[in-house]
């Protein structure tokens, strides 16, 4: 871990514990079912970046391996007596398995848990392999999906072809339609922040396959990887979002949730928010690759090889090993680990340092202010000021938002 050395070689996570500061149990699962896909995106932070650990794994989860998650999972939630957790099926691309052992490890959990613990399943596609009879056994199995998607427009999604530089959007765009028709089954689109295309564009491409939620993602990137455009002084990722969000906001009819805007409008009424990217609150996901090894977010293999490694394996470890791994307890610190001055912002209640892989630098780690700093001071501040606005007109924020849920 020599390229990051916050937090491993600077965070005491035994002095934490002999302190009284424990870990928050893991509360989303997320399986890597199937390490392969069928498309090759350019941009891929999983084949194209730093971490190319995929290379020696196997392409699909085991049966035996799916068992021993479960078990885990299971024991887990009973030690910390969990009423819920929730699945993320994930790859590569999940749907090149076919739907009933895409459903195995749902049911697996589903049956390990003890009777008071509810689990909630989703599985994040590209939706090229979704058919009608896929999507009826995902329903079935009470699994949503999500969809990976760069645009409603082909022109939007150049950069997503199959290993061929065939186009995926076509076969994606049939997937989206037919999921479109299953409203129960649908958790949303999530699409990352591309400078080149117009951004009121893409979100209204987008709204012609009626997603319940949009997630709207800032490019992986770190101060050692920047992304395109970047200066320290510039927004222009804030630009491109204040004017998705401009048109939202004044749309007059609710017709989806974006989640970024929705965490913003949360955490800056005080609400809870459970979110990886913004705000204060503490890591609780995990990931079980396709041999079993647990590791933390997948987002962290943009940063550097073995970024998101932990040495931990379900055959050995459970999970409460991972809770005292130092970058797992790192990203369960809140305020404690970020930055200084990140630390004096007077924003840090919502921005809480950015998402935790946009703030590493080869040679520092991870205890910088995220690379993208302007900008979601930027997109905060704008964001505050219509909410100052709307409360002074005695107008509700839009209505998911009061709740402080977020987008799946």
């Amino acid at each position: 871990m020599r390229n990051a050395p916050w937090p491993y070689a600077r965070l005491d996570v035994g002095a934490l514990r002999a302190a009284g500061q424990f870990g928050f149990p893991v509360r989303q699962f997320v399986l890597k079912t199937h390490s392969r896909c069928n498309l090759a995106c350019t941009y891929c932070y999983v084949y194209e970046m730093a971490d190319q650990s995929w290379r020696e794994r196997p392409a699909v989860m085991s049966a035996a391996t799916v068992r021993r998650a479960a078990e885990r999972i299971a024991e887990h939630a009973a030690a910390h007596r969990l009423t819920r957790v929730d699945l993320v099926l994930h790859g590569g691309e999940p749907l090149l398995s076919g739907p009933a052992a895409l459903a195995a490890p749902v049911e697996a959990v589903r049956a390990a848990v003890a009777p008071g613990t509810r689990v909630t399943a989703t599985v994040q596609t590209n939706a090229t392999l979704l058919t009608r009879g896929r999507l009826a056994a995902l329903t079935a199995a009470g699994i949503r999906v999500g969809v990976s998607l760069d645009g409603g427009l082909p022109a939007h999604n150049a950069r997503r072809a199959d290993h061929a530089g065939r186009p995926g959007f076509a076969a994606a765009a049939r997937g989206l339609r037919l999921l479109a028709q299953s409203p129960d089954g649908y958790a949303g689109v999530l699409c990352v922040v591309d400078l080149a295309q117009d951004p009121v564009e893409v979100y209204e491409s987008l709204l012609d396959f009626a997603p319940p939620a949009i997630g709207l993602l800032l490019p992986l990137a770190n101060w050692s990887d920047p992304p395109p455009a970047h200066s320290p002084h510039a927004t222009p990722y804030a630009d491109w979002l204040l004017a998705v969000f401009e048109r939202w906001w004044h749309d007059g009819v609710h017709r989806t949730r974006i989640r970024i805007f929705e965490e913003i409008i949360a955490l800056l009424l005080g609400l809870p928010t459970a979110t990886e990217t913004l705000g204060l609150a503490p890591a609780t996901t995990a990931v079980i690759e396709t041999d079993g090894s647990i590791e933390q977010a997948d987002s962290l293999k943009s940063a550097y090889e073995g970024a998101a490694a932990t040495g931990l394996h379900i055959d050995t470890d459970g999970f409460d090993r991972l809770l005292d791994h130092p970058g797992f307890a790192a990203r369960q610190l809140g305020r404690d680990a970020l930055a200084a001055d990140c630390r004096a912002c007077e924003l840090v209640e919502v921005c809480g340092g950015g998402h935790y892989p946009h703030r590493y630098r080869a040679g520092e780690g991870f205890r910088r202010p995220s690379v993208y700093c302007a900008d979601l001071q930027a997109l905060i501040r704008h964001v505050a000021r219509a909410l100052h606005t709307a409360a002074l007109a005695d107008r509700p924020p839009q209505p998911a938002a009061v709740t402080g849920r977020s987008a799946s």
